[in-house]
C-alpha cells in the first residue's frame, strides 16, 4: 500500500469518526446511526451504560439518550488511528435533563472518557465507551440541591 492510499484510509477513518461525533453533538440519531454497520456492537464499560447490538436497536436507543441532555457536546481531544482501529479521548459535557425530563433546567456535568472504534467496510462496526459513571452521578447529584 502506497503512502497516498494510507493517507486516504486515515482521512476516511477520521472523517467517519468526525461525522459520528457531529451527529451526537447535533442530537441527530439518524446521522449517528448512519455511521454504523448493520451488526454494530455498542459496548459500555461503565456501570450506567448498557450494551446493544445492531444498527436499528442502537438507533432506537439513541433517541432516548440524546433526549436526556441539553447542550450535549463531545469534544475530541485527539483522534488516534491505527489501521482499522481508532481511539478518541473525549470530553463530554452538557446538562442532564433526566430520562423523563425530571430536571427541566438540567444538571450540568463535564466528564472525560475514551471511545475505541473498529471500522469495517467504511462503517463503525464496534464501539467501546470507557467513562466514569460514578463521576457523572456525583456531578448530577451535586446539582440536586439547586
Amino acid at each position: 500500500m502506497g503512502a497516498d492510499e494510507t493517507m486516504t484510509d486515515r482521512d476516511a477513518a477520521r472523517q467517519l469518526v468526525e461525522r459520528y461525533l457531529g451527529g451526537l453533538n447535533a442530537g441527530d440519531p439518524d446521522a449517528v446511526a448512519g455511521c454504523v454497520s448493520e451488526d454494530f456492537l455498542n459496548e459500555h464499560t461503565a456501570t450506567l451504560g448498557t450494551n446493544v447490538r445492531g444498527r436499528e436497536a442502537y438507533r432506537q436507543r439513541l433517541s432516548g439518550f440524546l433526549g436526556s441532555f441539553a447542550d450535549l457536546h463531545y469534544e475530541a481531544e485527539a483522534v488516534i488511528i491505527d489501521g482499522s482501529r481508532v481511539a478518541v479521548p473525549y470530553s463530554f459535557s452538557g446538562r442532564y435533563l433526566g430520562s423523563g425530563g425530571e430536571y427541566p433546567e438540567g444538571r450540568p456535568f463535564s466528564i472525560r472518557g475514551i471511545f475505541s472504534f473498529r471500522i469495517k467496510g467504511g462503517e463503525l462496526a464496534h464501539r467501546v465507551d470507557y467513562w466514569d459513571s460514578a463521576e457523572f452521578m456525583r456531578q448530577i447529584e451535586a446539582g440536586a440541591g439547586d
